[in-house]
């Protein structure tokens, strides 16, 4: 992760976590963190590759850099973290239980077993490497995890959230994410009480009841952003007021602003994340149209675009902080007006077309990827990288193993 874009991902990921704190509450921003199509969402906007393993080691790295040195403001704590860090997290929890009043045991306890689910209940063959503890001052909790497996050079992802977990052996994710492999061995899914039994006997422990078997979506396997990947009429609708002069002057005008088409574009996405229900996270590519990906698909971060989506962000955040929220409830006018003109007919996207463009003004936007820094890996690199993965163990616990890359 290049460091012109963690810096802005970290202050893009606060600034979406602070207007959603603001409008719905920390446990709604933990809410869609939960759910996947969210969050692949979220890590596109902020200019991560779209579909990459990598999108949650860095959205949740600048989550934790971001979030928790305004804890008082927002009341959201970050633990965890991959390899090493993971391990720290029940220290952490038992910290944050010290500052808060909140039981620091318990809370380092539910860390521990979803690890142990998820890396040994669920032999999917996938190692975790990564776990992070989303917490609020309230107790309320998320917990996003990464699975490895090196062999297929794939991951898999687990949520949860505290909310919707009514026995921790009985269905407790909100989704697994990944792409399906076939049969796994599922030691506690309900259909296999023969197999519980078993394990019961050899080893005398008690079980209480058994995880349903987790909804899975899958990833596609090409790494480049393609038009079957997005909703073109909802990509339409985003390019229709950014682009169309009456729709823009309007749009400029709900958020107070005298703003360029482009930046518009990458706003009425932002608001999306922000305002939008959770039935319409079902193409996160289409997201990436906000600030491209890093290695360029679909096309370089336009860094002056981004820098100017974070200034109108922090604008309306200082705004609101003094009273003044004309500019926060712009953000929901926006996005309401962006799904009124899908609603009444905007044509569909000509995807090959707004691809081409946002390539041609690239250079006058800022565009950059990670290749203008530094030399593009070969195939013996990658396969160099996979290898030490596979082979260099992390720390582990009695609770969960990690293999750091």
């Amino acid at each position: 992760m290049p460091a012109w874009l963690a810096s802005r991902m970290t202050e893009l990921g606060t600034a979406i976590a602070e207007h959603m704190v603001l409008e719905y509450g920390a446990s709604e921003f933990l809410t869609r963190l939960s759910d996947p199509f969210w969050f692949q969402a979220f890590g596109a906007v902020m200019g991560m590759d779209w579909h990459s393993s990598g999108i949650t080691t860095s959205v949740l790295g600048a989550l934790k850099r971001g979030l928790n040195p305004r804890f008082a403001d927002l009341g959201l704590m970050v633990c965890g973290g991959r390899g090493r860090h993971s391990i720290r997290t029940p220290d952490e929890l038992r910290s944050f239980g010290t500052k808060t009043g909140l039981d620091g045991d318990a809370l380092a306890q539910t860390s521990r077993l979803t690890a142990r689910i998820d890396n040994n209940a669920v032999a999917d063959g996938f190692q975790l490497y990564l776990h992070s503890f989303l917490i609020t001052n309230s107790g309320q909790w998320c917990v996003v995890q990464q699975g490895m497996n090196a062999g297929k050079r794939s991951a898999r992802r687990y949520h949860w959230h505290s909310a919707t977990v009514r026995d921790f052996v009985s269905d407790p994710h909100t989704a697994i994410v990944g792409k399906p492999q076939g049969e796994i061995l599922n030691l506690v899914d309900a259909r296999s009480g023969k197999a519980q039994q078993a394990l019961l006997t050899i080893a005398k422990e008690p079980i209480d009841t058994t995880l349903n078997e987790a909804r899975k979506l899958s990833m596609p396997a090409h790494h480049d952003v393609r038009a079957k990947d997005v909703d073109l009429k909802r990509l339409g609708a985003v390019l229709a007021v950014a682009h169309v002069q009456e729709l823009r002057n309007f749009a400029s005008f709900l958020l107070v602003e005298g703003l360029g088409p482009r930046t518009l574009q990458s706003l009425a996405l932002i608001a999306e994340v922000v305002h939008g229900a959770s039935s319409r996270f079902s193409d996160p590519a289409r997201f990436s149209f906000a600030h491209g990906g890093k290695d360029g698909h679909p096309f370089p971060v336009p860094l002056k675009t981004y820098d100017e989506s974070l200034a109108v962000l922090r604008r309306s955040l200082e705004a609101a902080r003094l009273g003044h929220t004309e500019k926060v409830e712009g953000f929901k006018r926006l996005d309401r007006l962006t799904r009124t003109v899908e609603h009444e007919g905007s044509p569909l996207a000509d995807f090959s077309a707004a691809l081409e463009h946002e390539r041609q003004i690239s250079p006058s936007v800022g565009g950059r990827t990670v290749f203008d820094d530094e030399r593009r890996p070969g195939r013996n690199d990658v396969a160099k990288q996979l290898s030490l993965f596979d082979s260099n163990a992390g720390a582990s616990n009695a609770e969960t193993k990690v293999h750091r890359n």
